[in-house]
């Protein structure tokens, strides 16, 4: 059985669901990874997880180095990768404390590096469908069963941040038919497919985002409250997934083979 990886956000990077646990400082051609990585057992299944934002949440989400995140995973053998991210709502379908398992991204950031293919060689990698659906049919499984308060889809837009979105972007982004904004998807998953590896994501609703005026304007003391309590109930779908994993490969495998010139 292959590793899975799982890439923890703000509150969920809690080594603690694993048994049997080590920990590993990986180099790659990319610098450090955010965080060491600690290795161990779900389900009798190897997994490991690195902390996106540093283990002392110190490295915002333009600082983030996620070529060598996703490289450091994979170096370890990782071929499928779980995420969580937090995130606010543009729909008022999609309510706080809710999870959302996304299915298409937009891209909103402008500072960041979004492929390993600078130098010798360019890779056109295809992004329509950009999460595994084999991935994210096993979250949605677990979520049912766990009787979670979930979507089984999603579109998330990625801003540059570290700041919150404007009142005006967050009703563009609305008209554009995002339906939920995030800091950090992009470029990580953009960065799983180049590497050959399955990547799906969690998003969990803190709030909503300032379009909705009838709701105070998000701060970080409300996000960080309902992502506590998120964090256990994605903790437990996790778990659940990772049972769920067979070690079959889907094509997401292939996408970087076909995408090179």
């Amino acid at each position: 059985m292959k590793m899975i990886g799982i890439i923890g956000g703000t509150g969920l990077e809690d080594s603690k669901i694993l048994k049997n646990t080590e920990e590993k400082t990986v180099s790659t051609p990319w610098g450090d990874p955010s965080s060491p990585i600690t290795l161990g057992e779900i389900a009798g299944k190897k997994v490991a997880i690195l902390s996106r934002h540093g283990r002392k949440h110190q490295f915002n989400p333009t600082k983030v180095n996620y070529r060598a995140n996703i490289w450091a995973l994979k170096e370890l053998g990782c071929h499928r990768l779980l995420a969580s991210t937090a995130c606010g709502s543009l729909q008022e379908e999609m309510h706080p404390g809710e999870l959302v398992i996304a299915d298409n991204f937009i891209d909103w950031t402008r500072h960041r590096t979004v492929t390993f293919f600078e130098k010798d060689q360019v890779a056109h990698v295809p992004m329509a469908d950009p999460f595994c659906p084999t991935l994210r049919k096993n979250l949605a499984d677990s979520a049912k069963e766990l009787n979670l308060s979930f979507h089984s889809k999603g579109t998330i837009v990625t801003i540059e941040g570290p700041r919150f979105s404007t009142r005006a972007e967050s009703h563009l982004f609305r008209s554009i038919k995002a339906d939920v904004i995030n800091m950090t998807t992009v470029p990580e998953v953009i960065l799983a497919r180049e590497a050959g590896m399955c990547y799906a994501t969690i998003a969990l609703v803190t709030d909503y985002d300032c379009w909705k005026e009838t709701e105070e304007s998000v701060d970080i003391a409300t996000v960080l409250r309902v992502m506590k309590q998120n964090a256990e109930n994605a903790k437990m779908l996790f778990i659940q997934t990772i049972s769920k994993i067979e070690d079959d490969r889907c094509h997401c495998q292939q996408f970087i083979e076909k995408s090179l010139l």
